[in-house]
C-alpha cells in the first residue's frame, strides 16, 4: 500500500470526508475502467463506481493492510459489475399466478431438468472420450490421466514420472492431439 492510500485510510476511519474523497479521486478512473470491462456500457459503470466507493467506505475497517488497497478495491468493483449483470440477467416468472404474452394466452414454462437424449448423447461422448484416452500410448496415457483426471499440476506429473517438467508439457501437447484427431468426426 503506498503511503498516500495509507494517510488517507487511516483519514477517512477518523471521518475526515476529504480523505475518503481523496481515495475516490486516485481510485476511481482504475475502477471505472474494470467495470467498463465487464458491464460494457458507460451510464452503467458509472453508477456502480459509485456503488463501488460506498461498499468499500461502509467496509473500509474491514481491510487488511497488509494487502494491496488497490486490489481491495478493484475486487469489490469487479464484483459489484458482476453482481449487476446477475441481476440484469434475471428473468423470472411467478408459477402461482397464470402469465400472459400480451392478452393472448397462458405462457407454458417448459420442463428442463432431465433429457434422457442429451443425456445418452453425455454418456456416449464420455465413453468416446475414455476409449480414445485408452488407446494412447502409454507415456501419453499417463500424462493425460494425471493432467485431465486427477487434476495435477505439471511439477506434480513431472515428481510423480520422475520427468522434467518440459517434457511432461510435450507430451500433455502431443496426447491432446491425438485425441482430436481420434476424437474428431468421422475418425476410427
Amino acid at each position: 500500500m503506498t503511503d498516500i492510500d495509507r494517510t488517507l485510510i487511516d483519514g477517512a476511519l477518523r471521518g475526515d470526508q476529504g480523505a475518503y474523497k481523496g481515495l475516490m479521486e486516485r481510485h476511481r478512473q482504475a475502477i471505472f475502467h474494470i467495470i467498463l470491462k465487464i458491464v460494457r456500457d458507460n451510464e452503467a459503470a458509472a453508477d456502480l463506481v459509485q456503488e463501488t466507493f460506498m461498499k468499500a467506505f461502509s467496509s473500509l475497517a474491514t481491510y487488511r493492510s497488509e494487502f494491496k488497497f488497490s486490489t481491495w478495491l478493484y475486487r469489490i468493483g469487479a464484483n459489484t459489475a458482476i453482481d449487476h449483470l446477475r441481476k440484469q440477467r434475471m428473468k423470472t416468472l411467478s408459477l402461482d399466478s397464470p402469465q400472459t404474452l400480451d392478452g393472448s394466452g397462458e405462457i407454458e414454462v417448459p420442463d428442463n431438468s432431465y433429457n434422457p437424449e442429451k443425456d445418452l448423447i453425455n454418456r456416449e461422448q464420455r465413453f468416446s472420450i475414455n476409449e480414445a484416452i485408452d488407446s494412447l500410448p502409454e507415456k501419453y496415457r499417463v500424462v493425460i490421466i494425471y493432467r485431465h483426471k486427477d487434476d495435477k499440476s505439471y511439477e506434480e506429473i513431472a515428481d510423480a514420472l520422475s520427468l522434467p517438467v518440459g517434457t511432461v508439457k510435450a507430451r500433455i501437447f502431443r496426447a491432446r492431439e491425438l485425441l482430436k484427431k481420434k476424437l474428431r468426426p468421422g475418425a476410427r
